[in-house]
């Protein structure tokens, strides 16, 4: 259960200013089907966070206690340097999707391998639970990525932004920090 409230608020302070969100926002915007987009968001974050917690649950047996703090520390220095730039906005697509396959599809391409997915997998593999983790984390990507949908252009900046951005990235540098020197038995 700490796995579920652990990636919740990690997958919420790292999607909040990440391209999957705004990529979202502006697929949204393009479309002018916002629930649509954001069940589609829904769905494709649920499969690459599965897919994060599947890893964990397969790694989790593998690994030292020390070896699960380290993988942690790495996968939250990870998403400190990802906060540290600003997202980019997605390039307008030539494809004539609906706006639920649209956004599956672009969830997948920007989601699979970011951060997020890095956190889900740690926290899932330094619980043992990769489950909760991977629940969690679709949980709270979800809320940021609604907010940033349905906030509209100023939350969008706000979010975006340095002055949520780099307080963000320095939360995550602090964890990486404690995780590395709990991995290495120093505190």
């Amino acid at each position: 259960m700490d796995a579920l409230m652990a990636a919740l608020i990690a997958a919420l302070l790292a999607q909040a200013s990440d391209r999957t969100a705004l990529g979202a926002a502006v697929l949204a915007d393009r479309t002018g089907r916002p629930e649509a987009v954001l069940l589609g968001t829904l769905a494709a974050l649920a499969i690459a966070n599965a897919l994060a917690g599947g890893a964990a649950v397969v790694m989790a047996p593998l690994l030292t206690p020390n070896a699960r703090a380290l993988f942690l520390a790495l996968a939250l220095g990870s998403a400190s340097l990802g906060g540290l730039r600003a997202a980019k906005p997605p390039a307008e697509g030539g494809a004539r999707l609906g706006a639920f396959a649209a956004a599956v599809a672009s969830a997948l391409a920007l989601g699979l391998g970011d951060r997020t997915q890095f956190l889900t997998a740690a926290l899932g593999v330094r619980s043992g639970s990769g489950v909760f983790a991977a629940i969690g984390a679709t949980l709270g990507g979800m809320v940021a990525i609604a907010a940033v949908v349905l906030g509209g252009p100023p939350l969008r900046r706000l979010l975006g932004g340095p002055m949520v951005r780099l307080p963000v990235a320095g939360l995550f540098l602090v964890a990486a920090i404690a995780a590395g020197l709990s991995a290495f038995r120093l505190i």
